[in-house]
C-alpha cells in the first residue's frame, strides 16, 4: 500500500484521540514537529512513538532545526545555535568543517528523540534584495561556497542518521517578500537563475528530499514554483534533482485558495508530497483526502528517502563538541 501523499503537523505535545484516528486512516508519509509540540526530551520521544503507532510503521518525522531563529528545539534541553550566516562568518576558514560538525551534533540531538529528518540545508543565495526573514538563515552570497557548506551540512546529518531536505527549490534568495505572508516575484532572467540560484541545488541534486519555494519566477511562469509544472520541469531536468519533492507549507499566505485546490494544483504540477504544518484537524483531513495516495514514482522516491537515513556513523559526541569549539575560538 502506498503512503498518503502528505507530511502533516500535529496540534500539541501529545496526540488527541481524533488525531490518532485520522493519522491511522490517512497514513501520511510523515510528520513535522514545531515548537508547540516540544516540551521535554521524554515528551518528544513519546510523541514520536505515538505518531508511528498511529500509522503502524516507522514513518519519517521531520523538523526545522536550522539553528538560530529557525530552531524548534532549544534551551534548556537542547543546544542553542547562532544563525547559519553568523556561524559561518565566525568559523571563517574553518566554515566547511564547522558546518559538518554543527549538523552532525544537531543530528545527534534529533536521533536521541527519534526525529530522523531535518529541513536543511538551506541553499538559497543571499543577494541585496533578500528579505530579512531569510537573510541570516543563508550560507552566503557565493553559489560555489554555498554548495560546499550545504554539502558539509548534509553529510553531517546523513552521518548522524538524519535525512536532509534541501530548500527552497529552485531558490528563494531573490525574494524581497516573506512568503509566509505574501507571494514574492523574482524578475531576473532564466540565464541568471541558472548561473547563480540553481548552482547549489544542482551541486546537491543527489540528495533524497527537497522543498519548494512559494515564489513566482517571472521568466519561467506566472505560477509560484510549488504550483508550476514549468518550474518542476526545470527542477527535474535542469537542476537534475530526482529526489522526493515536498511543498513548503501550503498554509502559508503566498498561496491562495482552499486546501484541496492547492493540493490538486501542487500534485498536478509535479510535487510528490504535500506539507501542511499549521492547520485545524478539519483542514488536515481535507488536505489528506485531496492528496490521496502517492503515485508509483513518488512512492519510490519516498522509500529511497526513508532508507537514506538508516545509516548511523557513531562518533564520540564530546569529541565533536570540543573540536567545534576549537574551530570557533
Amino acid at each position: 500500500m502506498n503512503f498518503g501523499a502528505t507530511i502533516l503537523g500535529v496540534d500539541g505535545v501529545k496526540l488527541t484521540k481524533d488525531e490518532f484516528t485520522f493519522f491511522r486512516d490517512a497514513d501520511p508519509f510523515g510528520f513535522i514537529l514545531f515548537s508547540r509540540n516540544i516540551d521535554t526530551p521524554d515528551q518528544v520521544y513519546g510523541l514520536c512513538s505515538e505518531l508511528r503507532d498511529a500509522v503502524g510503521r516507522n514513518a519519517i518525522i521531520t523538523i526545522d532545526q536550522e539553528g538560530g531563529r529557525v530552531q524548534r528545539l532549544g534551551a534548556p534541553h537542547w543546544q542553542e545555535w547562532l544563525p547559519p550566516l553568523d556561524f559561518i562568518q565566525s568559523a571563517g576558514d574553518n566554515a566547511e568543517r564547522a558546518m559538518y560538525l554543527r549538523y552532525r551534533l544537531i543530528a545527534y540531538e534529533l536521533t536521541q528523540l527519534t526525529i530522523d529528518s531535518n529541513c536543511a540545508p538551506m541553499l538559497d543565495v543571499l543577494v541585496a534584495a533578500t528579505h530579512d526573514f531569510l537573510r541570516n538563515r543563508c550560507y552566503g552570497s557565493s553559489p560555489y561556497d554555498i554548495s560546499i557548506l550545504g554539502r558539509a551540512a548534509a553529510n553531517g546529518m546523513l552521518d548522524g542518521g538524519v535525512v536532509p531536505v534541501i530548500k527552497h527549490l529552485p531558490g528563494h534568495g531573490r525574494a524581497a517578500l516573506d512568503s509566509h505572508f505574501a507571494l514574492p516575484h523574482v524578475d531576473v532572467s532564466i540565464e541568471m537563475l541558472r548561473e547563480a540560484d540553481f548552482v547549489p541545488f544542482r551541486a546537491l541534486a543527489d540528495l533524497p528530499m527537497g522543498m519548494t519555494a512559494h515564489v513566482v519566477y517571472e521568466a519561467v511562469d506566472e505560477e509560484p514554483a510549488t504550483l508550476s509544472s514549468e518550474i518542476m520541469h526545470l527542477i527535474r531536468e535542469d537542476i537534475g534533482f530526482d529526489g522526493l519533492i515536498m511543498t513548503d507549507d501550503i498554509g502559508m499566505k503566498a498561496l491562495t485558495g482552499g486546501a484541496s485546490q492547492i493540493v490538486t494544483r501542487a500534485l498536478g504540477a509535479g510535487c510528490d508530497v504535500i506539507l501542511h504544518c499549521n492547520a485545524s484537524l478539519s483542514e488536515r483531513i481535507e488536505t489528506a483526502t485531496a492528496a490521496g495516495k502517492m503515485n508509483s514514482k513518488s512512492q519510490a522516491r519516498a522509500e529511497a528517502a526513508r532508507a537514506s537515513g538508516s545509516f548511523l556513523n557513531n562518533i564520540d559526541n564530546t569529541e565533536l563538541r570540543a573540536e567545534l569549539e576549537s574551530l570557533l575560538a
